[in-house]
């Protein structure tokens, strides 16, 4: 079974926090959120506290198919500040192992070198961080390589549904999809 670990601090944005942890549960994955706030106490950009499955200090990363970063500010700046984060970023990134980024947060991968010469997305804006060989696409969401990067809250959905795609296959996805209603909300988009 794959291994997912989400990194959340202080400021993080709830949907994009814990939408892909519900939807890649969901779908069998096992994600575990981690603290790195140095409690299992998390507060989110909205005021809302949650408990993590575990603290960064507790973490043992070496079994990770993925890392993710949820956006939201201060969160992400928090992501950013965070050595042993970052640390673990550039470890995964050099293994080619997969990465995910949404809203703000790119920024962190963006200043640990894991954007550069890279197609990436984020919330506009935040593209200022990104270093002179990052293309910004301004997509919803944006893959590159092993790198998977969002916009922002309204991407939340479609990026972790492609994310769930990695591990159990487009198909069973799509069954998922449905499931929650989601092929009906982009039948409609059409």
């Amino acid at each position: 079974m794959a291994k997912v670990y989400e990194f959340v601090a202080n400021g993080f944005e709830e949907i994009e926090g814990l939408a892909p942890v519900d939807i890649l549960r969901r779908g069998g994955i096992d994600i575990k959120t981690v603290s790195v706030t140095g409690s299992e106490f998390v507060e989110t950009s909205h005021g809302v506290t949650i408990k993590a499955d575990m603290k960064f200090e507790d973490a043992d990363l070496s079994d990770a198919d993925m890392l993710l970063l949820p956006g939201g500010l201060p969160g992400s700046t928090n992501l950013n500040e965070h050595e042993g984060v970052r640390e673990a970023l550039k470890k995964q990134n050099a293994t080619g192992k997969r990465i995910g980024a949404i809203c703000a947060a790119p920024m962190v991968l963006a200043g640990c070198g894991i954007l550069d010469g890279r197609k990436a997305t984020c919330s506009p804006g935040f593209e200022k961080y990104f270093n002179a060989s990052t293309t910004y696409t301004g997509e919803l969401f944006q893959e590159d390589g092993h790198i998977i990067t969002g916009e922002g809250p309204a991407a939340t959905l479609p990026y972790a549904y492609r994310i769930l795609s990695y591990f159990i296959g487009e198909e069973r996805v799509k069954v998922l999809e449905k499931n929650m209603q989601f092929a009906h909300l982009m039948n409609e988009a059409e």
